[in-house]
């Protein structure tokens, strides 16, 4: 996930108690009648010191014996939960049926976990991702991508429910206040877009946009990981740096692209951005610590 190594570096160059990490929550989904929240956990994992290197998800050292018994009961398992992960889905799930908020029960297990940043849903109300793909009903997010392996052509991205949720007012509060905003290296439509589609969200941003910087997700056409060329390509978005940083023109001053694609930073100037290349891949704590040098230093923080 690159948002996570993101702030793996960052959290090096700025002390992780200023940190206010809004986070996706529309693919939040239930499994086993638990309530998994993959981006909040995967950013709170990371930020802890406990997130799988090898995989960019789930907890390092982990142990799979819970879900292959229950391969007995439900049949084979598509979505990976860890022995000790389970913990955490497992406290979470007790918590909303006690009828605490999804930013309550974030904030409880973070403390729980000693990580020093604030780590803030994108919202309390429920909001679910599902991707439409040609020759399909849409479907959750996660089975699209997990499942089926992000195969097919996209054709469209429903948010469902992002209509009537209401954005964390922490979340709007932080990005109002902060002396810099940074839309870590993230799928645009599916990790970005839910939070940017919360009610007051983009305006919030377009209102402080020359201390708003976005970082590519793609590096050479392709990204690191993740389906995000081809949902522009499906989306009819130009697949390209220039292609993604359109879908920000409203509410991002700051374009931060990879070295490879240096030639695109005159186009994304054309567009009324400031543009700069770096190397943004992240193959290390040092690097993704480089790496938000760059950022800050191109928002003059």
């Amino acid at each position: 996930m690159g948002a996570a190594r993101f702030l793996r570096g960052l959290a090096l160059r700025v002390d992780p108690r200023r940190l206010k990490v809004i986070v996706n929550t529309g693919d939040d989904e239930e499994f086993y009648g638990l309530h998994v929240s993959p981006d909040i956990d995967t950013v709170t994992y990371t930020l802890a010191g406990l997130a799988n290197p090898d995989t960019g998800w789930g907890l390092s050292g982990e142990s799979f014996n819970t879900l292959h018994a229950l391969e007995r009961f439900y049949g084979k398992g598509w979505f990976a939960l860890g022995d000790r992960d389970l913990a955490t889905h497992l406290y979470r799930t007790d918590r909303l049926r006690q009828g605490w908020p999804l930013s309550r029960i974030t904030a409880d297990i973070a403390l729980r976990l000693k990580v020093r940043a604030q780590i803030l849903p994108m919202s309390d109300d429920r909001v679910r991702t599902f991707v439409k793909i040609r020759g399909r009903e849409p479907m959750p997010f996660q089975e699209y991508f997990v499942r089926n392996r992000a195969r097919g052509q996209v054709e469209k991205i429903e948010l469902r429910g992002a209509g009537r949720a209401r954005p964390l007012p922490q979340a709007l509060q932080a990005i109002r206040s902060s002396r810099a905003v940074i839309l870590a290296p993230s799928n645009p439509f599916v990790s970005i877009g839910p939070i940017l589609a919360m009610k007051g969200m983009r305006s919030a941003l377009a209102s402080i946009k020359d201390r708003v910087a976005a970082i590519s997700p793609l590096v050479g056409g392709k990204p690191i990981k993740g389906p995000a060329d081809k949902m522009m390509r499906g989306l009819g978005h130009e697949v390209s740096p220039a292609g993604w940083a359109k879908l920000y023109r409203d509410c991002v001053g700051t374009m931060v692209i990879d070295q490879v694609d240096r030639s695109y930073l005159e186009p994304i100037r054309t567009l009324g951005f400031k543009a700069v290349a770096t190397d943004t891949i992240m193959t290390s704590p040092a690097r993704a610590a480089e790496l938000a040098d760059v950022v800050l230093g191109a928002l003059e923080v």
